[in-house]
């Protein structure tokens, strides 16, 4: 079950992107619950104080008490795997929706045509996603990783250390060899040391890379401008 929650303080806007994420679902074989909010205080407290998980967020960014660009922000170290999706009629908004990795910006002016592509595009991801991960042996049990989780990988002597959902997972393979392994153009070396997984980027200051958890990384001044390329492809994927 995919569950998805629509905040929006305007009831016709609500319904309509309400039933538009349901029609989404059903039209991809999926089950997905959708869950409505006219009051962005009220999602943000299903969220942090109840622990309500969502996999998809829909918000309208001009709402009163806590705004779209704030409730994201406050969201993120809760829910950093829920792809979040932002409408508005403000497209000035559009890069600050990048610095808080959101997937997709739909504009008002343009919803009829941008908010299916966009949850399409959303539900599918989710739905591999659940299904994307890597398996290993470690002494003697097999362990799966969700590629979702992982934020990063770096080497300790002859090991890779994958670093996921605040824990460490430990696999004897070259830096190479996993990122062969993983298969996926999300995961890039930023250092001959250090593979990020570009999902969990929230911005690159300097020769650093700041992932969403707060970690700062390293960028080698040799992978400086692939990293500056991967993460602008990948962001203007989400336009």
């Amino acid at each position: 079950m995919i569950e998805i929650a629509v905040c929006d303080d305007e009831q016709p806007s609500l319904e309509r992107s309400s039933e538009q994420a349901r029609s989404s679902a059903a039209r991809l074989h999926l089950q997905a619950d959708v869950v409505p909010y006219t009051r962005s205080d009220a999602l943000l407290y299903d969220i942090i104080e109840d622990g309500t998980h969502f996999d998809l967020l829909l918000l309208d960014i001009e709402m009163p008490n806590v705004d779209g660009m704030d409730l994201a922000a406050q969201i993120k170290p809760h829910l950093p795997d829920a792809k979040i999706i932002f409408i508005t009629s403000h497209t000035e908004y559009a890069i600050d929706a990048f610095e808080l990795s959101v997937f997709r910006y739909v504009p008002k002016s343009d919803i009829a045509q941008r908010l299916p592509r966009a949850l399409d595009d959303a539900l599918r991801i989710i739905a591999v996603d659940a299904d994307r991960s890597f398996a290993f042996e470690r002494a003697g049990r097999m362990e799966r990783i969700a590629y979702r989780a992982m934020n990063y990988i770096d080497r300790s002597g002859k090991d890779c250390v994958i670093h996921h959902a605040g824990s460490e997972s430990r696999v004897r393979m070259s830096l190479q060899e996993l990122v062969c392994a993983l298969d996926s153009d999300e995961f890039i070396f930023i250092d001959r040391g250090i593979v990020v997984n570009l999902t969990k980027v929230k911005r690159v200051r300097g020769q650093s890379a700041l992932l969403l958890d707060g970690t700062e990384l390293p960028i080698s001044r040799g992978r400086l401008k692939e990293t500056k390329r991967a993460l602008a492809v990948f962001w203007g994927s989400k336009l």
